[in-house]
């Protein structure tokens, strides 16, 4: 497709994750991670954000109330990316995941980003992330980008 470049300005807003228990996902997401609690519908939905926006992630049981997770080999949600302003703040959501008990899938370096990987308590895959300066990214012989996936020095992060 040759369309129209989409505006350079738009941004992707919020996302909303069917989950199967309101309170367990707000646990994770207010308590462990510590976004805001902005607005609960009743007992069927809560919207979560960083900074006083409306809400980042919604949280709802409008079809999963009780559910379990996709089996895999579904399609559906990869994960979910939070990009963190720096490494000092990624290295503080580390530290909460570990004492939260939250095991991590992997921890990568891609070169432009360090990112860290886990599940939410219902499966959901989260990506927890800081991008590096784009003067500092890995560039090819044609000047495009050139991402990696090494493993992240996850004790280096938690020295932050």
């Amino acid at each position: 497709m040759n369309g129209k470049p989409i505006d350079p300005r738009t941004r992707i807003g919020h996302v909303h994750l069917k989950v199967a228990d309101i309170e367990r996902a707000l646990r994770f997401y207010r308590d462990v991670l510590g976004f805001e609690l902005t607005q609960r519908y009743g007992r069927d939905a809560a919207f979560v954000s960083a900074g006083g926006y409306h809400h980042h992630i919604g949280l709802n049981v409008w079809e999963s109330r009780g559910g379990s997770p996709p089996p895999r080999g579904a399609t559906g949600l990869y994960h979910l990316a939070i990009l963190y302003p720096d490494r000092v703040s990624l290295a503080d959501a580390l530290r909460r995941v570990l004492e939260a008990g939250i095991p991590l899938d992997g921890a990568s370096d891609h070169g432009v980003s360090e990112a860290l990987y886990l599940r939410d308590p219902d499966g959901n895959g989260v990506e927890l992330y800081r991008d590096r300066a784009p003067e500092e990214w890995p560039r090819d012989g044609e000047g495009n980008i050139a991402m990696t996936t090494r493993p992240l020095d996850v004790e280096a992060l938690l020295a932050e």
